[in-house]
This record gives C-alpha cells, structure tokens and sequence, in this order.
C-alpha cells in the first residue's frame, strides 16, 4: 500500500516534536510522533491484522483553570516522553503502532520485539517509541489496558506496565469488567497509586490516546500492529528477520551522525 503524496506534502522530518491540530480543529498536547508529516510515498509489507476503528472524542473539562492546565500539559508531556527508550542521537525510528488486546501484538511483543531491542535499541542504532491505537470495535478492554499504560508513563513507568499487560493479555482480555484486574495488576507493580489513580479517575491520558488514534489514521494506519521504522510502514507481527532487513535499510539511508 502506498500513500497519496499530498498527505505528507508537509513533510520536514519523523519523528517531530510539534503542536497537534486534530481534524475539528482543536489543538491538543505537544505529539511525539509526528506521523502525518512522515515522508512521502510511505511503502507497505504485507500480513494483516485487526481493523481499526474511530478514536473517541476527549473533551477538556469545562472548569479546568490556567494552573491546572498547565500542570496537566506537564504531566502529559513527561508521559508522551516515556514511552520513548533508546539513545537520544539513534539514527532510526522505530514506532509501534499496537493495541494492548490484540494478539498478534502481543506476538510480536514476545517474539520479536525483545530481539530488536537486543540488536538495535541497546546497541544505540535505533529509538523505539510506543503508538497507542485501542481497536475498541473488536478489543471493548483495549482503552481502560492503554490509559492505565499511560498513566503510568506519567510517572516514566510506561515500559514495565506495558510489559505487565501483555503478559497478562490472557487474563484480563476476556473480562466484563477489567478495572479491577488491572488495578490489582498496577498494585503489582512500582507505582505511585494514589497518583496513578487520579489520573485514571480524571481520564487525563485519554484525549493523548485519541489523538494517537486520530494521527495514526491520517496516514493509513487501519491494523494492528503496524510500524514505521526510517518512514516505511511495516505491517503485521512479521518474523524478525523481515524487521531485520527493513531497519538495516533505514540504518543505511539515515544521514551520518556529525
């Protein structure tokens, strides 16, 4: 699958730390990821996965003062920079793009994931950062598994949970309410949980996530997991040795390191 040029006419550079505008207009918090202005002609490989569905809207509340917004917008940024690891100077990018309740994501979290970070994060050749897309039409306990990850990323805790839900992916997906698995679960875990749930209580991550969504659709994102390594969508839990060529490929492209 190739994109239409004119969804990255804009382009500058990916990743792109920038003031998001949404579709309605409305601006939210500073993106990590600037997907829609990731380079033209983005290339697609091949399996499919789980079809997305509409971000849901997260309107600010109405009597949110100066002060509180702007601790809030605080809080936001610390946990859009958490679920960031690798070296800052990396010549790559290696954005997930996933949804805590799809299996092929956890697959891919199991099997491939630790082998990349292994050869690629440690090693300084790449950055891998997080891209939340809850699937909700198909996975009703993606959104409360996402916002628990980033409420916990606001306390730079994003890796460790994330890890906790996919391993746990088997316990809590089929469950008619999961808030008090995953509260046991972040009990499980070293977190501020006074913190941690005011966070989960205010929906304060939630219009993060909706804006994720929101990006990732704007440049074609329709499954999980899907992936962008030096711009290149790459779609499917696909073997390692797929994500091998194509982040050796983006190694090779990226400029020299000064």
């Amino acid at each position: 699958m190739r994109l239409p040029v004119s969804d990255h006419a804009a382009a500058a550079r990916f990743p792109l730390w920038w003031r998001a505008t949404r579709r309605d207009g409305r601006r939210t918090h500073p993106l990590l990821l600037a997907l829609v202005l990731a380079t033209a002609g983005l290339g697609a490989q091949a399996p499919a996965g789980t079809p997305a569905a509409a971000p849901a809207d997260a309107p600010r509340p109405a009597d949110e003062t100066r002060e509180t917004r702007e601790t809030r917008e605080t809080r936001l940024a610390r946990a859009d920079r958490a679920r960031i690891r690798g070296r800052a100077d990396a010549p790559v990018w290696i954005v997930v793009i996933s949804d805590y309740q799809c299996p092929f994501c956890k697959r891919w979290h199991d099997e491939t994931e630790p082998l990349i970070d292994r050869d690629y994060i440690r090693t300084g050749k790449a950055q891998i950062a997080y891209l939340n897309f809850p699937i909700i039409s198909s996975h009703p306990n993606a959104q409360p598994a996402h916002e628990l990850a980033m409420c916990a990323a606001e306390q730079e805790r994003f890796w460790p949970v994330s890890d906790a839900l996919f391993r746990t992916q088997g316990e809590w997906k089929g469950l008619r309410t999961p808030r008090i698995f995953f509260d046991s679960l972040a009990r499980s875990l070293p977190l501020d949980q006074p913190r941690l749930q005011r966070c989960l209580t205010a929906g304060e991550v939630r219009e993060l996530i909706a804006a994720d969504l929101d990006r990732a659709q704007r440049i074609g994102v329709g499954s999980t997991p899907t992936f962008l390594i030096g711009g290149r969508l790459v779609i499917g839990a696909q073997p390692y040795e797929a994500f091998r060529r194509a982040i050796d490929a983006a190694i090779a492209a990226a400029p020299a390191r000064p």
